[in-house]
C-alpha cells in the first residue's frame, strides 16, 4: 500500500504470503497497522476495512490471534470501529476553519457567553479531545 510507512510492526506468527494474501482483502490494501505500544503489553493496531463480507470473520479472526499471541499476557484483542464513534477528516477540517473564522473575524467585544457558545459550535473542542 502506497499509504503505508516502508517499514512497520508485524506479529511473529503472521508469515509473509499472510500478510500479501490478505493485504488486498483490505480497502486500499491497509492492513493492520500496530501504532501504539503500552508498557502493560497493550497495543493499539489500525486498519482499514475488510472488502469481501464475507471473508471479514476469517481474516479478522486470524490477524486478531496472532495479535493475542504477540501480546505478553495473552489478552483477548478488543474491537472498536471508530468509523463510526470518530469524525472524518473533511469535519475535522471543516472544524478547524470553523475555529479560525471565530478567532479572526468574530469581534470580541460581543458577551463572552455568545463566543463561547460560537466556539462550542465548531465541534473543534469535541474532536480534539
Amino acid at each position: 500500500s502506497p499509504s503505508l510507512p516502508e517499514y512497520f510492526v508485524v506479529p511473529s506468527s503472521l508469515a509473509d504470503q499472510d500478510l500479501k494474501l490478505y493485504s488486498y482483502s483490505f480497502i486500499g490494501r491497509r492492513m493492520p497497522l500496530w501504532s501504539w505500544n503500552h508498557p502493560n503489553g497493550s497495543a493499539l493496531v489500525r486498519m482499514a476495512n475488510i472488502k469481501d463480507v464475507l471473508q471479514q470473520r476469517r481474516i479478522d479472526q486470524r490477524i486478531c490471534n496472532a495479535i493475542t499471541r504477540s501480546h505478553p499476557l495473552r489478552s483477548d484483542v478488543y474491537k472498536s470501529d471508530l468509523d463510526k464513534s470518530l469524525p472524518n477528516i473533511q469535519e475535522v477540517q471543516a472544524a478547524h476553519i470553523k475555529l479560525k473564522q471565530l478567532c479572526v473575524n468574530e469581534p470580541f467585544e460581543e458577551t463572552e457567553e455568545k463566543w463561547l457558545s460560537s466556539l462550542e459550535n465548531t465541534r473543534w473542542l469535541e474532536y480534539i479531545r
